[in-house]
């Protein structure tokens, strides 16, 4: 059956809320819509097939996900889970395709949890040094870097791992990958270099085509906006760098960066760049390069960020703190704080689809903070 306009119909069930039906022989299709996320105008006026449909359902999943941290308050929760399977720091987390969370540790293993139990479904022991970063490809594919000096790339199948590729260009320790929106990769390292990666199609391989040398070694790398990252040196000076003119467009010296943290780099929204220092948070507008500093009391090093939704951000710190600011504008509002929520450093903070925030540290432990909103 061909959808036209007719094939519409739009009701509204509160002032922020619509149910929007799609009217056909077979089935009826109900889609929430936040209005000022989906101009619901332009939606009926679409001819919509399948794959728009299906689009727009994930969009609409997508924030009611989101919304569901409005309400969250991190100093009323306790840990529903606690983690006790490394044997070293804890230091990055990642979210698998199949939704399952995946830690990077200091002790140079990587670990799939069971989606619902949170227990050892497999582990990873391919790396030879410390795991600095790992990342879930748009394709599904697992990137890991390491103190080895190597990325290496995980196809995961169930409780099966096949190494696709190993990456040994860098030749010191590599802190941390990004995948940009064009699905280059982009790595950066203790030995002074980022290097930029395409797949050879024919290969089907991660080939290097740029090698950006830097003045220091480079501890932090972020894409900003299309086309543009945003990389850190250790004389604490930041650059804005364009990839395809392959030229530094823009610099902000003496930010004041926490060397101490490894991707701590975090976009709040479209224009609004994070930084974690110590006793002190940066905000960067990255269109005009203005820098507001929030700073943070009993608070040494600020390590681990999550962005929960467009309102909500958690800290880690190195004083076993976890706080829960509020985004006005270009500035943090402190909300609550948890103290003492590890034994340690918060190193890593990442949230999950079901609205669980886990947390790893150099306690060597997982905590898995259940959102009961």
């Amino acid at each position: 059956m061909k959808l036209n306009k007719n094939s519409f119909k739009l009701i509204k069930e509160n002032e922020n809320k619509y149910k929007f039906i799609i009217l056909n022989k077979i089935k009826y299709i109900y889609i929430s819509i936040y209005n000022k996320n989906i101009d619901k105008n332009d939606l009926i006026k679409s001819k919509l097939k399948d794959k728009k449909i299906k689009e727009i359902e994930n969009k609409s999943n997508k924030l009611k996900k989101d919304n569901i941290y409005n309400n969250f308050d991190i100093k009323l929760k306790e840990p529903i889970y606690i983690l006790n399977l490394h044997k070293d720091t804890v230091y990055c987390f990642t979210i698998l395709k199949d939704g399952r969370l995946a830690s990077g540790s200091y002790d140079s293993r990587i670990i799939i949890y069971n989606k619902k139990t949170y227990q050892l479904d497999f582990e990873i022991k391919e790396h030879r040094g410390a795991i600095n970063c790992i990342i879930t490809l748009s394709s599904g594919i697992l990137a890991s870097c390491s103190w080895d000096s190597s990325i290496k790339l995980f196809n995961i199948i169930g409780n099966e791992k096949k190494i696709m590729q190993t990456l040994n260009y860098h030749t010191d320790e590599v802190f941390k990958i990004i995948e940009l929106k064009n699905k280059t990769l982009v790595s950066c390292s203790n030995d002074n270099f980022v290097i930029f990666y395409n797949k050879d199609k024919i290969k089907n391989k991660y080939v290097p085509y740029h090698k950006l040398s830097v003045n220091n070694y480079c501890f932090n790398i972020i894409e900003t906006k299309d086309n543009e990252i945003c990389y850190s040196e250790k004389d604490k000076t930041i650059y804005f760098y364009n990839v395809l003119q392959k030229q530094i467009m823009s610099k902000i010296n003496d930010i004041d960066l926490n060397t101490y943290t490894i991707g701590g780099f975090t976009m709040i929204n479209k224009k609004l760049l994070l930084i974690p220092g110590i006793n002190q948070i940066s905000i960067i507008n990255i269109n005009n390069l203005l820098v507001k500093t929030i700073y943070v009391p009993n608070s040494s090093y600020i390590i681990g960020v999550c962005l929960l939704n467009e309102n909500i951000l958690l800290t880690g710190d190195n004083s076993r703190t976890i706080i829960q600011w509020e985004i006005e504008g270009d500035n943090l509002i402190f909300k609550s704080k948890k103290e003492n929520a590890h034994n340690g450093a918060i190193f890593s903070i990442i949230k999950t689809e079901d609205g669980h925030i886990i947390t790893g540290s150099d306690d060597k432990s997982i905590k898995i903070w259940q959102n009961n909103n």
